[in-house]
């Protein structure tokens, strides 16, 4: 008999797409492009999709800064999770000091921008950290599985409310 192939439950797979890391890329390579452009040339209101991403995550990452520093804070010695919360917070916290025209009018040089740069390359590390450590825990099929489109039955957006729930019931 075969093993398992690995799944990974569609919410878990949905929150690891970093949209607001790759729509900051974008939107560097489109007003920045200091230290290369990344051949990122992407046309459209790039900084206002950025911007609104970010608004989106805020509440999303205090709940998650709650959670891992109370039931998830033995993830926290972890230390791709640590880098991550600690990115996280610079990054929602120098985005809500950020104007957004700066880019536009090529202000580059504030130093809440160079704080969300620092930011956005910490949390690049600590995702690169992340995904040495899945490829070392559970190899290719594990990384694997967080890119399939199957998802099981009892696993779509309707039951996400249930799942949270349990995760947030398991023992630490």
């Amino acid at each position: 008999m075969p093993p398992a192939r690995p799944y990974q439950p569609s919410l878990l797979r949905l929150l690891h797409v970093p949209l607001a890391w790759l729509s900051g890329l974008i939107v560097y390579s489109n007003h920045d492009g200091r230290w290369g452009r990344l051949g990122l040339q992407v046309p459209g209101a790039w900084i206002d999709i950025h911007g609104s991403l970010g608004v989106l995550l805020w509440p999303l990452a205090l709940l998650f800064g709650l959670y891992a520093l109370s039931l998830g804070r033995f993830r926290l010695h972890q230390g791709a999770h640590a880098t991550a919360l600690l990115a996280l917070a610079l990054a929602v916290g120098s985005g809500k000091l950020m104007n957004e025209d700066w880019l536009r009018t090529g202000q580059l040089d504030h130093v809440v921008y160079g704080l969300h740069l620092l930011a956005w390359l910490l949390i690049a590390a600590a995702v690169l950290w992340h995904v040495a450590a899945v490829l070392n825990r559970g190899g290719m099929a594990l990384a694997g599985s967080m890119f399939q489109l199957h998802v099981r039955g009892g696993d779509g957006p309707r039951h996400w409310p249930s799942q949270v729930r349990r995760w947030f019931q398991r023992p630490a």
